[in-house]
């Protein structure tokens, strides 16, 4: 009886993946977390949930950048609270990566909040 229950259950999906929009846009989903280009899982890939998710968290991701950039222009407080913000930018960086290449819409910490309220 305890053979009949195994065979019965199904083995869970993991989120967010399994699709054929996420098997086709994994690799141009990875490409929005890389700076600027970001602008092309946003703009090719309109039809593509799974790429709009990961193209608009990069966004937010480089528009962060770009504000730490501007803070380190600030001398001794500005390059400490640049440098914090670029070892979590770093973080952020590989965890969407990561994500995006394994067909994952987790949200990053933080960034994925705003990224959630874009609408391009």
């Amino acid at each position: 009886m305890a053979e009949e229950e195994q065979q019965q259950a199904p083995a869970p999906a993991p989120s967010g993946g399994g699709s054929k929009d996420v098997s086709d846009n994994k690799a141009i989903a990875a490409i929005g977390y890389l700076g600027i280009l970001f602008l092309i899982p946003l703009l090719a890939k309109k039809d593509s949930d799974f790429a709009q998710y990961h193209a608009k968290q990069g966004m937010i991701l480089f528009i962060f950048e770009i504000v730490l950039w501007i803070v380190a222009m600030i001398p001794i407080l500005g390059w400490i609270l640049a440098f914090i913000g670029w070892i979590f930018a770093f973080i952020c960086f590989i965890m969407g990566l990561v994500n995006a290449l394994n067909g994952v819409k987790k949200p990053l910490p933080l960034i994925g909040s705003f990224a959630g309220k874009v609408n391009v």
